[in-house]
């Protein structure tokens, strides 16, 4: 009998920040290391800034390049998602929802979603529920217990300086941990990669 090879969970993560550097791209590159503290992981993180020309007047997945279409890809064949964005004027960019718009309808179902957000003040942490949640609920993704809201007084050159922040990422993080261990089987049965959604906006 062939012997099946194992592999870490694939984690990926979104960032929505349009500039670099990114407040988002930090708070979700702080939680991808905490998850990659705690369980095997093979770590990407994805940045919509530097994307952004390329897909941004797009109205159909093939009109895409294919650095954009890699991307996509991967988010599809993730185990485990994080996602981060800024909020402005009290929601996710357009963009950000144009990019998400690409992916594949049912290529999210049951995946676990860590959602995080950053915005100038905690006025706008209600967006983790009222816009994040909704969106990935709609995928029929599964969105972690606890999500992580940061403000710009929480970061001193673009890094996790507060310590309620770094409080709140291990809460979350340690809230997920059951979810992702339990996937860790799945993971390690899984030699080949998976085959790739590729439906149309």
């Amino acid at each position: 009998m062939k012997e099946e090879m194992t592999r870490p969970l694939r984690l990926v993560a979104v960032s929505g920040g349009l500039q670099r550097p990114s407040k988002s791209a930090a708070l979700a590159e702080h939680l991808l290391d905490l998850i990659a503290d705690a369980v095997p992981c093979e770590q990407r993180l994805i940045e919509l800034g530097p994307l952004a020309p390329q897909f941004g007047g797009a109205l159909r997945r093939s009109q895409l390049p294919d650095m954009v279409e890699r991307e996509l890809a991967a988010i599809e064949g993730a185990d485990v998602l994080v996602v981060a964005t800024p909020v402005y004027r009290g929601a996710y960019t357009g963009l950000f929802k144009h990019f998400f718009d690409f992916i594949g309808q049912d290529a999210l179902v049951d995946k676990p979603v860590l959602l995080a957000a950053t915005g100038g003040s905690e006025r706008h942490a209600l967006v983790i529920d009222h816009q994040l949640r909704p969106l990935f609920s709609f995928f029929q993704s599964h969105t972690l217990p606890i999500g992580v809201y940061a403000t710009d007084r929480d970061f001193e050159n673009y890094q996790v300086r507060s310590e309620l922040l770094r409080a709140r990422i291990a809460l979350a993080v340690s809230r997920a941990l059951p979810v992702l261990r339990q996937l860790q089987p799945q993971a390690e049965r899984t030699a080949a990669p998976r085959p790739q959604l590729h439906a149309v906006a």
